[in-house]
């Protein structure tokens, strides 16, 4: 046998005298919704060659791959516009309220929990909101974990089209989210729409490196941001949504402590989060780790679920902020810990929840959140409930297990 040319030696050796990378080896990336360290994890086994995750890494790039045929969004597309008569200004529907059969233009319009009111998702920016800000962050994870340009440009292009470009950015404030036809030009639910934009900063602060994303656009965002979260937290609007018991209110902790991380208001963050153990914790979740004002919905699952979403994204904010929230646990027994371990079981598609609910659409975001509870400490009770659901269905490819590595043993 020939011995190999001089070139393909030379990488050879390279090769077998390369490092072994470990997390510890990769800088965790400054994100707040998703834990850096996990993803310096995952990356690094990735580069050491392990396949558990390849799967995961491999969809998320085809995802990625699909989002670079999207055309940009903007506000300016919507064909509803809020009373402000501004298209730069962000417009969504209650989704929830429908028309009035009794009345011939159908206002005022009136409320069913839980079922969706199909015209309220069309043409206004809800939908678009949510896609733009989901699909920064798809394409920031694939450029984190890939290094091609080509995600960070496109995910840089979504970006300055929704938020920076004077032709078509949004205006910073949601004064006319979630209004209601012939009740409401705007309510303090359509905060919770917002919600998308931790996904959004996150993505863009894994483009760190990349050509895309400039100095100048960083700061511009930074700038729209600040002013959002000067609306967020004085707004009446906003502070009534601040207010909220349930979901709501929950959503609305995980959002502004976000923002105030990334805008470095790093006090700020510490107070909400520290707040959050008597205000939401303690008041929202039973000893027994029942939901009340969730399970009160017609949607009852997905809302315990969706609140919990909530909870631990706060969870994971706070560890950023030095704050430990995830082990809070009140006098008798209210904990995050123990609303988890109550809903856990329902990762089982076959389990029968104890309430017949309109559609139960959430369950399938179990096994994420209980991976991401894992991160906070080892718990045997969780880890079983976690690889009973995995037994039955792995999910190789789910994203979570990118986002919370390293991933429990098989």
């Amino acid at each position: 046998m020939l011995p190999p040319p001089p070139m393909k030696l030379a990488l050879l050796l390279c090769l077998a005298l390369a490092p072994v990378l470990s997390a510890a080896d990769l800088a965790p990336p400054r994100v707040f919704s998703f834990s850096g360290q996990s993803l310096a994890a995952a990356k690094a086994s990735l580069q050491r060659g392990e396949t558990a995750l390849v799967p995961a890494r491999d969809e998320l790039l085809k995802e990625a791959d699909r989002l670079l045929a999207h055309r940009p969004a903007s506000v300016m597309d919507k064909t509803k516009v809020g009373v402000s008569g501004d298209m730069h200004d962000y417009y969504s529907q209650a989704p929830y309220w429908w028309p009035d059969p009794s009345k011939p233009d159908g206002k005022p319009f009136l409320r069913r929990d839980g079922a969706v009111y199909p015209d309220s998702k069309i043409g206004t920016d809800s939908v678009a909101f949510a896609r733009t800000c989901n699909a920064v962050e798809t394409l920031g994870l694939a450029y984190y974990f890939s290094g091609k340009e080509v995600y960070a440009e496109k995910a840089a292009l979504l970006a300055r089209v929704w938020f920076l470009n004077p032709e078509t950015r949004m205006n910073p404030h949601l004064n006319y989210g979630q209004a209601v036809p012939g009740r409401s030009s705007g309510r303090e639910e359509g905060v919770l729409e917002a919600r998308h934009l931790a996904g959004l900063t996150d993505g863009l602060t894994l483009l760190s490196g990349a050509n895309a994303w400039t100095a100048d656009d960083a700061a511009r965002l930074t700038d729209w941001l600040s002013r959002y979260y000067e609306w967020l937290t004085h707004a009446p609007v906003a502070l009534k949504e601040r207010a909220a018991k349930n979901n709501h209110g929950s959503w609305y902790d995980a959002q502004t402590a976000h923002l105030a991380l990334f805008l470095g208001r790093t006090d700020d963050a510490r107070r909400i989060v520290e707040e959050a153990r008597t205000v939401r914790v303690a008041r929202q979740i039973e000893p027994d780790g029942t939901q009340p004002l969730e399970f009160a919905r017609t949607k009852s699952l997905d809302y315990c679920v969706f609140n919990l979403s909530a909870l631990l994204r706060l969870c994971t904010v706070a560890r950023n902020a030095g704050v430990d929230l995830y082990p809070f646990r009140t006098s008798d027994g209210r904990s995050i810990r123990e609303a988890l371990l109550r809903v856990a079981p329902y990762a089982d598609p076959e389990k029968v929840w104890p309430k017949k609910d309109l559609v139960q659409e959430e369950r399938a975001h179990l096994p994420a959140l209980m991976a991401q509870a894992l991160t906070f400490g080892t718990d045997s009770d969780l880890e079983s409930q976690l690889q009973r659901r995995l037994a039955a269905r792995p999910d190789a490819s789910a994203r979570w297990r990118l986002l919370w590595a390293p991933e429990p043993s098989p």
